[in-house]
């Protein structure tokens, strides 16, 4: 089946995207042509930071850890992930 819908030529991607805020995808495009893709080797995008923490309070994050049986680094993701989320007004 041919798309229903002939795409136009955009002159700029403010047009462009003019155009799709007010078009649905579905009136151009035929999804019985979609294909079911996999990126098996796509890892989220991760930068190595140092940050320097009270002993006491690296000790008590290794016990948590531990006892979830986690990595330490993990944890604090976790927690840093959940307070982010707090201050954004977003709980999860």
């Amino acid at each position: 089946m041919k798309n229903k819908k002939t795409i136009p030529t955009f002159k700029s991607e403010d047009e462009e995207r003019d155009f799709w805020a007010n078009h649905s995808p579905l009136d151009y495009f035929d999804n019985k042509d979609f294909k079911r893709i996999s990126f098996p080797k796509l890892k989220p995008s991760v930068k190595a930071i140092s940050i320097r923490l009270p002993e006491d309070m690296l000790a008590e994050l290794k016990i948590l850890a531990n006892k979830k049986d986690i990595p330490y680094q993990s944890l604090a993701k976790i927690y840093l992930s959940r307070q982010i989320s707090l201050e954004r007004g977003s709980q999860e």
